[in-house]
């Protein structure tokens, strides 16, 4: 009990500091808890369940990650399950639609709420891994007592987001542990690789998204981010991951009105008669090495004759 009020007095205190949502993400989540989600830290809250309606369409708008991610949860969970840990996948809102678990924890997991249908949204339970992940966009680590309610002080979790094709946050992918022997460094390496899991979701969606373009890593994009571009074979953009839209500057209209990538990644600008030369020379290439280098097929695979393709072959210097 004495832990439990030491707990709501460090709350109070923390979110009575005007200046503390600026100096800590958590110390914002708690603020939000109080003022706008109006929870006290001090009294216990189960996590809402959702009706099975809103659990079945949940469900379904996710199967496409629930069956994206299953290798990579599987993965994951023979990492790290064996330790105490379970693994959840959440939808936008947080309701958790998936997760891992060793039978001998999850009774307590289930005790505590994180299991399927519960909604670990912040308004529903307060500062945790899943809500204050989807409420910030961005990876976070909710060690102990920096949850909100004094209920939730034995868990220990860490989340990253999941991002659609479009940029959109989809879900979240969370680990947590009810181990009181967890370190900053445990901690740490869990959130090393659930943010490694969530970049390959995010890649694996993207790709599936734009089949049949050709996916384009940005150079000026830091190297731990998913930045992609989805390129038809006209050079134009189809699509962005979120990174990618932050490294260049894209928007949704941007892409929609038509963006050639060359420009995008701010490439090497020609005339249009040296895009076009360009673009004849890749031509004929393609047709040459389709060929095995038989010019006369080339030819004719192109409509051509082969005096034609000749000529053009010496004018672009590729005899």
């Amino acid at each position: 009990m004495r832990q439990s009020v030491r707990h709501s007095d460090l709350v109070y205190a923390t979110a009575s500091r005007p200046s503390a949502a600026i100096s800590s993400p958590i110390a914002a989540s708690w603020i939000r808890c109080l003022d706008v989600h109006r929870l006290m830290p001090d009294v216990p809250r189960d996590p809402v369940q959702v009706d099975a309606d809103a659990y079945t369409s949940s469900r379904e708008s996710m199967e496409p990650l629930i069956h994206a991610c299953a290798d990579e949860f599987d993965r994951l969970y023979q990492t790290v399950g064996r330790s105490g840990c379970c693994i959840v996948l959440s939808d936008r809102h947080g309701v958790i639609v998936d997760r891992r678990g060793a039978a001998s924890n999850d009774v307590e997991f289930k005790k505590l709420g994180l299991w399927q249908r519960n909604l670990w949204s912040e308004a529903s339970v307060g500062t945790n891994g899943i809500g204050t992940a989807l409420a910030d966009e961005r990876s976070v680590m909710i060690h102990r007592d920096q949850h909100f309610l004094s209920s939730n002080i034995s868990l220990s979790c860490v989340t990253a987001p999941i991002r659609d094709h479009l940029g959109q946050v989809a879900g979240a992918i969370d680990i947590s542990t009810c181990r009181d022997d967890v370190t900053d460094m445990t901690l740490a390496m869990l959130s090393h690789a659930v943010r490694d899991v969530a970049g390959k979701l995010e890649t694996t969606l993207f790709r599936s998204a734009f089949p049949g373009a050709r996916i384009v890593m940005v150079p000026s994009a830091p190297i731990s981010s998913v930045a992609l571009l989805a390129v038809d074979q006209h050079d134009m953009i189809l699509g962005a991951t979120k990174a990618a839209r932050l490294a260049l500057r894209l928007d949704d209209a941007q892409i929609r009105s038509g963006m050639p990538a060359a420009d995008a990644l701010n490439e090497d600008r020609r005339e249009v008669s040296a895009d076009l030369e360009e673009a004849e020379r890749a031509a004929l290439r393609r047709a040459l090495s389709r060929s095995n280098g038989n010019v006369s097929l080339a030819a004719q695979t192109l409509g051509i004759s082969r005096a034609t393709m000749h000529r053009k072959l010496k004018r672009l210097s590729l005899q």
